[in-house]
């Protein structure tokens, strides 16, 4: 049974979580303050983090910030609904998705789902004939061991990072559009508004480095998606 630690101090939603989530066969844990919520993710294993960004004392971004020092367990942020800069915030510093509250149950554990979908997709060792590793330019990602390098230094990614990078270099030099982003990074269909997809690229972006020598590396083709740049011996 999976373990999923829920921090938030509405003491009633935990409560309805908890129910709900032990329903879909996870063990939940609740915690309702921040610094006892970082405590916990930091000395525990769990396989899934969902963080409210209001929160007495420390808010939800300084403990995601704090997580995010020494854990790369995928967080789902709960944020007001309609407040974008929240959504957003939380993105940049690692959280994996965001739920608007109010939400339904049923909604949170798709995004659960979706998380634990892209987690699980690995290919196979190489003794099943499927390629583990991306070389492209000067970045090398792994999927074996889930590990990425740029110009032979480690970068840690998140695990939505670390698909979007994936799918962006299994189609280098293709222009992917944001549709099938949100799909195959998120699990969901992309929604009026939704600039998730965008913020995670341009954390990737951040990363990795804008541009591979005079090559920009991640380009936006405006009104359709993104195209990750073969480099110039390859173009």
């Amino acid at each position: 049974m999976e373990r999923l630690l829920v921090i938030d101090d509405d003491i009633e939603l935990c409560e309805l979580l908890s129910d709900y989530l032990a329903g879909e066969g996870f063990h939940v844990e609740t915690v309702n303050h921040g610094e006892q919520g970082i405590e916990q993710v930091l000395s525990d294993d769990y396989a899934l983090v969902v963080l409210d960004v209001m929160l007495p004392g420390i808010n939800g971004f300084d403990v995601l910030r704090k997580i995010r020092e020494k854990s790369s367990v995928p967080v789902i942020m709960l944020t007001a609904r309609g407040d974008d800069i929240d959504r957003i915030v939380g993105l940049e510093l690692g959280a994996d998705d965001y739920l608007p509250k109010p939400f339904n149950p049923r909604e949170l554990i798709a995004r659960i789902r979706a998380i634990q979908r892209r987690i699980e997709n690995i290919p196979a060792a190489q003794s099943n004939k499927i390629r583990t590793e991306l070389v492209i330019g000067d970045v090398t990602l792994c999927s074996a061991s889930r590990t990425v390098k740029c110009g032979g230094k480690n970068v840690e990614l998140t695990s939505v990072e670390f698909t979007l990078l994936k799918i962006l270099l299994s189609h280098a030099g293709e222009v992917i559009s944001r549709e099938d982003l949100v799909e195959k990074v998120l699990g969901r269909r992309l929604s009026a508004y939704d600039r998730s997809i965008d913020v995670h690229v341009s954390a990737l972006r951040k990363k990795l480095g804008h541009f591979s020598g005079q090559t920009e590396r991640i380009r936006t083709i405006r009104s359709v998606g993104y195209l990750y740049s073969l480099p110039e011996e390859s173009a």
